[in-house]
């Protein structure tokens, strides 16, 4: 097996931090937002499911101009539509608070459409449209590591972005406390996101220095994206980068389904999560963006050191298991207003899903191999897309008759991935 070449994981990581530090400032008191807009639980979910929508749209496109032009180009183009989509956030502060119409429906519940609330959703599908920034950072990282190191690297890619989901929701509650209200964190995520942008454009090198091609380019239109590419012809077996063909690799079917049902059950969580701790905790902005602290905290305890001892001892496949359990138990804590249960849950939570998630992320580009790596990867963002748009919307219309329940659900769902991760083992 050829090593790759050796290019340092850490520009990456710090994209990796600075794009979740910019996302994370923000959840803690975005349901405040929302119904300080007009809405209400169920218009929470359906404006996370409006991001993942457009970036089911986007994130095979973005995968794909990832292996064809190259990573880089296309992160950059990532991180810029982020970036819009802050300052399109920004101005739903300067505007009126119009109210277009009230809702008032046993089925919908009660709520108004407001100018604010329809830039918030503009907003959103902006940064879902540009927002395959996560699996082309994942095809980066598969570019420079081998099979050997390949989950100890995602798993330093997963502590890169729960640092930052540490540090963004303690921010958010340290600036969203001030006079000045909401507005603060999303100055700060402009300022992140900007960050973010500059990494990409003068620190990270370009992973893909060879473009593999079915034919030559007469018009160079690959030049636009990438300057420093060679160019490369592979006239025979080329890769198909088709959705039929890239589910008749061996694993791949299976392995998108499981990345599915784990974005389905988290989406569940994160749709009624800040919803129960404002409306049934009352908890505060501040306690919100504590718990989202904890959990990451946590989250970087094992995908760090935890994760590194485990993977040089034990299997990907095994640890996929033993993970998938752990994290299907978590969620059952989470049924109380016990917050030592609601804790202990969040502990449980980041050790299932410390140990599971980069282990998944690592068995499927382990499946999809090199030469359709970003296609793969576009992929299974849309997969996780499709979990989120099924997710936050019915997570947010469960909630009004269903409660804390919503948690055994996802509970349920993940424990169908631990089941299906002994078709792993299998093979």
């Amino acid at each position: 097996m050829n090593k790759k070449k050796q290019i340092s994981i850490l520009p990456i990581l710090s994209v990796n931090f600075v794009g979740s530090l910019g996302f994370s400032i923000v959840l803690p008191f975005l349901i405040f937002l929302v119904t300080k807009w007009g809405g209400n639980a169920l218009i929470y979910g359906i404006i996370g499911a409006t991001y993942s929508f457009f970036q089911f749209i986007g994130a095979p496109i973005l995968g794909k101009w990832s292996d064809k032009y190259g990573r880089r180009k296309i992160l950059l183009l990532s991180q810029g539509g982020t970036l819009v989509s802050w300052l399109l956030l920004l101005t739903a502060f300067l505007v009126p608070q119009t109210i277009w119409t009230n809702i008032d429906s046993s089925l919908l519940g009660k709520f108004s459409v407001t100018l604010p609330l329809i830039i918030l959703f503009v907003a959103r599908a902006a940064d879902g449209l540009t927002g395959g920034n996560i699996s082309v950072a994942n095809a980066y990282l598969v570019d420079i590591s081998d099979e050997s190191d390949r989950n100890e690297k995602f798993g330093k890619m997963a502590v890169s972005g729960n640092l930052g989901f540490v540090i963004g929701p303690a921010l958010a509650g340290l600036l969203g406390a001030t006079v000045y209200g909401e507005i603060v964190p999303v100055i700060a995520a402009i300022v992140i996101s900007f960050i973010a942008t500059l990494i990409v454009l003068f620190f990270l090198p370009e992973s893909k220095k060879c473009i593999i091609k079915s034919e030559p380019d007469s018009h160079r239109f690959s030049k636009v994206f990438g300057q420093d590419q060679k160019d490369c012809y592979q006239i025979e077996q080329n890769e198909s980068t088709d959705r039929s063909a890239l589910f008749k690799i061996k694993g791949i079917p299976v392995l998108l389904a499981m990345y599915f049902l784990v974005m389905l059950g988290f989406n569940f969580f994160y749709v009624v999560f800040p919803v129960y701790a404002m409306s049934v905790l009352s908890w505060s902005v501040t306690n919100t963006g504590v718990f989202f602290a904890f959990l990451s905290i946590m989250m970087v305890l094992v995908q760090g050191p935890l994760l590194k001892f485990l993977s040089s001892n034990v299997s990907d496949k095994y640890l996929m298991l033993i993970g998938s359990l752990i994290l299907s138990i978590s969620f059952l804590f989470f049924n109380t207003t016990d917050t030592k249960f609601i804790y202990i849950g969040a502990t449980l939570l980041a050790i299932g899903n410390g140990l599971m998630w980069p282990s998944l992320l690592s068995i499927l580009s382990k499946a999809a191999g090199d030469k359709v790596q970003g296609a793969v990867q576009g992929f299974a963002g849309s997969a996780g897309a499709i979990a989120s748009i099924i997710g936050l919307i019915l997570g947010g219309f469960l909630y009004s008759s269903l409660g804390a329940n919503i948690f055994l659900i996802a509970g349920a769902i993940i424990f169908v991935v631990f089941l299906s991760s002994f078709h792993l083992l299998r093979n």
